[in-house]
C-alpha cells in the first residue's frame, strides 16, 4: 500500500519527467538532465530552506535571551512553556529546521530509485554519456571523491550554523558532547559519502556533487541575506 502510493506520488512522475526532459532537450545529455533536475528540485524546496535558515538566524540572535530563560527556570516544564512563549513572541520556530529534512529524504529515496533504473537499463532507450565521454552508468572514483569533498564544506557549514544556535532543555555538557559528535560526523559522512559513492554508478555521485554545490551556494546566499538584515528579520 504504501509502496504504491510512494511510486504514485514521487517515483513515477520524477521518473517520467526525467525521460520527459531527456528526450526534449538538445544533445539528449543524461548529465544535464541530471543537473536541471537538480536545479528544479532545489527551487521548488528553497521556500522551505528559507524559513528554516531564517528561524535559526533568529535563534542565533537571540541566543543569550534563550539562555537566561534556561538558566532561570531549571524544571523543564517550566523552561518548555516559557521558551515556547518567547519563540511565540519573536516568530521563531525552532522544529523549522527538521522539515526540509523531513521533505528531501522521500525524495532522495525516489531519486536514488529513478537513477539506479534508468542507469542500469539496457534497452538504449536512454544514453548514460555526459557530455558525449563520462559513462553514468559506471563507478567513477573520481565523481565519488568529488562528492565527499562537496559534502565536506556542507558538513563544516552545518556545523558552523548549529554551533550558534541554542538548544533548548540540553545541558551544557550534553551540548559539549553533541558538538564534538559533529565535529568527528563533519569527517566521518564525507567518507562514507565517498564510501557508498565509490560502489554505485557515477549518476548518483554526480547527482550528489550537483545537489550539495547548490545547496552550499543557496545556504551561502541565505546566510548572507539575514546575516547582514538581522534586525528586520
Amino acid at each position: 500500500m504504501l509502496g504504491n502510493l510512494f511510486n504514485q506520488i514521487l517515483y513515477e512522475p520524477i521518473f517520467k519527467f526525467l525521460v520527459f526532459l531527456y528526450n526534449n532537450i538538445p544533445g539528449h545529455d543524461l548529465g544535464i538532465v541530471i543537473i536541471i533536475l537538480t536545479v528544479l528540485i532545489r527551487i521548488i524546496l528553497f521556500p522551505l530552506s528559507q524559513k528554516s535558515i531564517k528561524s535559526q538566524m533568529k535563534m542565533a540572535l537571540h541566543k543569550d535571551k534563550i539562555k537566561e530563560i534556561q538558566n532561570k527556570y531549571k524544571s523543564k516544564e517550566e523552561q518548555s512553556r516559557e521558551l515556547m512563549k518567547f519563540y511565540k513572541e519573536n516568530k521563531i520556530n525552532p522544529f523549522s529546521g527538521c522539515l526540509p529534512l523531513l521533505i528531501q529524504l522521500p525524495i532522495l529515496i525516489a531519486l536514488y530509485k529513478v537513477f539506479i533504473n534508468v542507469l542500469s537499463a539496457k534497452d538504449g532507450l536512454i544514453s548514460p554519456l555526459f557530455l558525449g565521454f563520462l559513462d553514468l552508468s559506471k563507478r567513477s572514483p573520481v565523481l565519488a571523491i568529488t562528492a565527499g569533498i562537496s559534502q565536506f564544506f556542507a558538513s563544516r557549514l552545518a556545523m558552523k550554523r548549529t554551533a550558534s544556535i541554542p538548544q533548548p532543555g540540553v545541558s551544557e555538557k550534553a551540548a559539549e558532547t553533541q558538538k564534538n559528535m559533529s565535529r568527528q560526523m563533519t569527517y566521518m559522512f564525507p567518507l562514507l559519502t565517498v564510501f557508498i559513492a565509490w560502489n554505485f554508478p557515477a549518476g548518483l555521485p554526480f547527482y550528489w556533487t550537483a545537489s550539495t554545490v547548490l545547496g552550499l551556494a543557496q545556504d551561502y546566499y541565505l546566510y548572507k541575506k539575514y546575516g547582514r538584515n538581522k534586525k528586520d528579520n
